[in-house]
């Protein structure tokens, strides 16, 4: 009986620390969620807000209105959906081709593939490869260079080898032929991979950020993450100073609220599409991974 109501100080100590560390990593969020929804009067007033007495949309009215913002989020969205897709399609087919023993020049592609995951060429030959595409301050710039990924194609390569051969052999006496047997039963059992990678790769072109800043000048085509890095950053950019400019009848609207609710918005359709996928992330994963 003694035994059973001794304190287990380890469980304690431990949930007590999961604890804090939880609420220290979920503070900065809760703040820049709730400095979004502040009324830019009593953030003026106040400062700190952490618990804001009026909650109110003016931010993210004023940022949805703003033709930069828009152009910014579509450029985003398309990066997100169109890259995703090629890249899906670019990666599975390759995965596929390399997971089949029957492919003349198996071993070497699988080496050349291998090399690109162990030695990247750098920024410089990037840039030039770029350059001589013809691709400079174009949205393809951020699509093209990063199509597909050498680990990605292992991984993929790793589930594709989980797939029976004589899965393949039925389809082919059924009169199927190689596209027929890639898009009609290959890529619908491989759903769950499909959904991991593509998260992987959504995830990807919508914090695209680097590039955009080495190959995009237009204005116009630079995505979300680099207008939110200028919103961040710089005090002068075309939507900060926007929002010093924007005055009501009463009062403007601080640049603080605007840039915490910039981060909201490039955050929230992520945080969106992860529940949904999960299941398949988990799963999709972990097969690409033991199976390579």
């Amino acid at each position: 009986m003694l035994q059973n109501k001794q304190i287990d100080w380890f469980s304690v100590i431990n949930i007590s620390l999961l604890t804090i560390i939880g609420l220290i990593s979920i503070f900065p969020i809760y703040y820049v969620f709730a400095v979004s929804f502040t009324d830019p009067s009593e953030y003026i007033r106040n400062g700190l807000v952490l618990f804001p007495q009026k909650w109110t949309l003016r931010s993210y009215q004023y940022l949805l209105s703003t033709n930069a913002f828009i152009q910014a989020t579509g450029n985003s969205i398309f990066l997100a959906t169109v890259g995703t897709a090629l890249s899906l399609l670019v990666t599975s087919s390759l995965s596929y081709a390399l997971s089949r023993k029957r492919f003349a020049g198996r071993k070497f592609f699988l080496l050349i593939i291998l090399f690109t995951t162990l030695f990247n060429p750098g920024i410089i030959p990037a840039y030039l490869l770029v350059r001589e595409l013809g691709l400079i301050n174009s949205i393809w710039s951020l699509i093209i260079p990063a199509l597909t990924s050498g680990w990605y194609v292992l991984l993929m390569k790793g589930f594709f080898d989980s797939i029976p051969a004589d899965l393949e052999d039925a389809s082919r006496i059924d009169g199927c032929n190689d596209t027929g047997l890639f898009f009609r039963i290959v890529l619908p059992l491989s759903m769950p991979a499909l959904a991991a990678f593509g998260l992987f790769y959504a995830v990807g072109y919508w914090n695209t950020f680097f590039n955009a800043i080495l190959y995009i000048n237009d204005f116009h085509k630079q995505p979300l993450q680099v207008l939110l890095r200028n919103m961040l950053i710089e005090s002068s950019t075309a939507v900060s100073g926007e929002a010093a400019a924007a005055i009501n009848s009463e009062q403007r609207i601080p640049p603080e609220t605007l840039k915490m609710a910039a981060v909201i918005i490039a955050t929230l359709p992520i945080m969106m599409v992860y529940p949904f996928l999960q299941k398949h992330f988990a799963k999709g994963a972990m097969i690409g991974s033991v199976k390579a």
